[in-house]
């Protein structure tokens, strides 16, 4: 029952970032990390979705469970107004 409540915990947190410029780290396995630059775009129960920026293609959508974020293998910073991570 307590990880129920971190995950909400987690999601009532992201709720406040929403639409804000994030910088997302995310675990590949085998030593692999991508960095990438988006916006946190939607909340749903069990995922959030971050809008990628391409710099061929334009955007992309990419969508991560809160569980991610609790184990590490996820990391999200958010963008203040004048581009400063918090």
């Amino acid at each position: 029952m307590a990880t129920i409540q971190t995950l909400d915990d987690i999601r009532k947190s992201l709720e406040k970032h929403l639409g804000k410029n994030i910088i997302l780290k995310a675990d590949k396995g085998r030593k692999q990390v991508i960095t990438k630059k988006g916006i946190l775009e939607k909340l749903y129960p069990s995922v959030f979705v971050v809008k990628i920026e391409n710099e061929n293609s334009g955007f992309s959508r990419v969508s991560y469970s809160y569980s991610e974020l609790l184990t590490s293998s996820v990391k999200l910073q958010v963008y203040k107004q004048n581009n400063a991570l918090v």
